[in-house]
Parts: structure tokens; sequence; C-alpha cells
């Protein structure tokens, strides 16, 4: 490790943990709708994007 000493990355990581908190319900739930959203379009424009490049170059 360069020049910091593993006592100094934990005490960075621990001072990090103390200034989180968890979430409220409403705040996860939201969380959880706009990832799950994004999962679904992302798996969408996948989707076509291989039916594209399968099912195209058949036509053609």
């Amino acid at each position: 490790m360069n020049n910091r000493s593993v006592s100094q990355i934990l005490k960075s990581y621990y001072r990090v943990l103390k200034l989180a908190r968890k979430p409220a319900r409403d705040e996860f739930l939201m969380i959880s709708k706009v990832a799950g959203a994004g999962i679904i379009v992302i798996g969408i424009v996948g989707f076509v994007v291989y039916i594209l490049l399968t099912e195209l170059p058949t036509w053609v």
C-alpha cells in the first residue's frame, strides 16, 4: 500500500460508515422501483438488439 498504513485506511472506512444511515422505507421502495425499472429497460433494449441482429439478416 502506498504510504498509508492499514490502520489509516480502516479509519477512513470507519468514518464513512459513521456517516451512513439506513434508508427510510419509502426511500428504499423508491430506489428499488427506479433500479428495477432501469434493469427492465436495459433488458428490453438488449432483447430488441438481439432480435434485430438475429432476425434482420435473414430478411435481407
